[in-house]
């Protein structure tokens, strides 16, 4: 009898180059993080089949959509690229878009983190800032380039998943991006933002779907003791959840 949810997370995947062969790998922090919370961590490679990977899906009760350290491609966007944009394999990005469009007519429950809050939000209609420092007003810093330790405040809009995992008031968080949510897609509202307006949190504005975007990265050994409280909260949704066919809340981006 299955006594812990199974949890599906995508990796890291970089193609093959004259003097290495193609490898694809997993950030411990995220599967550590489900461990801890009381999941079962599935580890999915970048299937090219889109049966392989339904099947695989059909086997979990939660997805968690891992970050990159590098972006969506601008160019898919609709977006000239920007000199500080290093766009992700195609591979990887390619795989992740599907992985997020499955999990969403799957209606599996969601914890996306990083670069996969905002495939997510891609893949169901809405538009990302390419590069934070030039398109926001009186920017925070959201991205150290030295340090990985850079932290700052958001702000959580009561009544909201993210405030029931938090509580009230301001938290600091961890942060190192240049690219962010612009326009939410519809079937998402916003929980958290930065100072500087920036979303830092998202969720299903459907209150039976547990889906929740954040930016900064819970799993990271920079993360505070609170934010594995998301992964709880995440895991309780994925306990005994079953995956239902469901029509996309919105059209697929390409």
């Amino acid at each position: 009898m299955k006594t812990k949810p199974v949890i599906g997370m995508n990796g890291d995947y970089r193609p093959a180059r004259k003097d290495a062969l193609a490898l694809s790998w997993f950030n411990t922090g995220y599967y550590d993080s489900i461990n801890t919370a009381g999941g079962l961590p599935i580890l999915i490679p970048p299937h090219a089949s889109d049966d392989d990977l339904r099947q695989t899906l059909e086997m979990c009760d939660g997805v968690v959509l891992a970050g990159c350290s590098m972006d969506l491609d601008p160019m898919r966007l609709g977006m000239e690229p920007h000199p500080h944009t290093r766009p992700m394999p195609v591979r990887r990005e390619d795989f992740d878009r599907r992985m997020a469009k499955l999990a969403v007519e799957m209606r599996l429950p969601i914890l996306a983190i990083g670069s996969g809050m905002q495939t997510l939000n891609v893949i169901c209609g809405g538009t990302l800032i390419q590069h934070i420092p030039e398109a926001v007003p009186r920017a925070l810093h959201h991205r150290d380039p030295v340090e990985r330790h850079n932290r700052h405040i958001i702000e959580i809009v009561e009544g909201t998943r993210c405030w029931d995992i938090y509580g009230p008031g301001e938290i600091r968080v961890n942060s190192e991006h240049h690219m962010a949510v612009n326009r939410l897609a519809n079937c998402f509202k916003a929980s958290a933002h930065a100072p500087d307006g920036v979303i830092e949190c998202y969720e299903s504005t459907d209150a039976d779907w547990f889906c929740l975007g954040v930016q900064w990265h819970p799993e990271d050994d920079t993360a505070s003791a609170l934010d594995m409280q998301v992964f709880q909260e995440f895991m309780s949704a994925a306990h005994g959840s079953e995956p239902t066919i469901l029509k996309m809340p919105q059209r697929v981006a390409a």
